[in-house]
């Protein structure tokens, strides 16, 4: 069991308060997805409750303990996060990178061990980057650097796994592979996935748990066919949307919209 809820959290940027007294749950062992309109604090969200923010009020607590109150290294144990448009060095192999993924677990000198090497091929194998273990992330693909990078997070062996928009700069079928990949981790692994995305359709596919928010506000959290309705779309991105049923899936699905009233912001 890994519960981690916020408590009347405030969150922000120096003096810029983004998200206030903000009540959050994020359900054990399902995939949520965090959705809303640019600069509703999603990505803020997210980076608090990873612990790659710090809260200006309230709590984060994850098994009922204050994450700020934990080392840096117990927390790596327990939560992993790929942030968005991740960095790295040159010449870095994509074996290199996954290694990183063992920090938390080693001792002394930092060596690996025999136990950090089966679980960086593991990671590898998994995410179908075995293949490019010795080949510089920066001739990778897209698709296969963002694979290698939750690769590193798979290796850390934590139970909740925080991606910040996975599929941003992909093309449809490398998002469609980054998704799929995120999904069997979940079903597979049971590790609980949380994510911001913007695309609606694929947060409702591969979700099992929606946030709406808007302006640093929770406008609605639950099961997919509870948040992705006309009304609340409407209130969350001021648009009069035409809904109908995946047949695939059998959820909701977004299949067109208007804007309600248009508006414009001055350049």
């Amino acid at each position: 069991m890994n519960r981690l809820n916020g408590q009347q959290v405030t969150i922000g940027y120096g003096e810029h308060v983004i998200v206030s007294d903000l009540d959050v749950e994020i359900p054990d062992g399902k995939v949520t997805s965090i959705i809303g309109p640019n600069g509703c604090g999603k990505s803020t969200l997210l980076k608090a409750l990873s612990r790659l923010l710090s809260v200006k009020n309230g709590e984060i607590l994850l098994d009922g303990k204050n994450i700020h109150t934990q080392s840096t290294k117990e927390i790596a144990k327990k939560i992993a996060i790929l942030p968005q448009s991740p960095d790295v060095a040159d010449g870095l192999t994509a074996g290199e990178l996954v290694s990183y993924g063992r920090f938390p677990h080693q001792k002394g000198f930092g060596r690996l061990s025999a136990e950090d090497k089966e679980e960086i091929d593991w990671a590898l194998k998994v995410t179908g980057t075995y293949d490019f273990k010795h080949r510089a992330i920066n001739d990778l693909s897209g698709g296969q650097r963002q694979r290698v990078w939750i690769a590193m997070a798979l290796a850390q062996k934590t139970d909740i796994i925080f991606l910040d928009e996975p599929t941003t700069y992909l093309d449809i079928s490398h998002q469609l592979e980054i998704l799929e990949l995120v999904q069997e981790l979940n079903r597979e692994h049971g590790t609980t996935i949380v994510m911001v995305l913007h695309d609606i359709n694929q947060a409702i596919r591969f979700s099992d748990h929606l946030i709406a928010m808007k302006g640093g506000d929770i406008v609605s959290s639950g099961e997919t066919h509870e948040v992705l309705t006309k009304e609340i779309l409407e209130q969350v991105f001021n648009i009069d949307a035409e809904l109908s049923t995946d047949p695939r899936t059998g959820k909701p699905m977004l299949v067109t919209y208007d804007l309600l009233c248009k508006h414009y912001s001055k350049v």
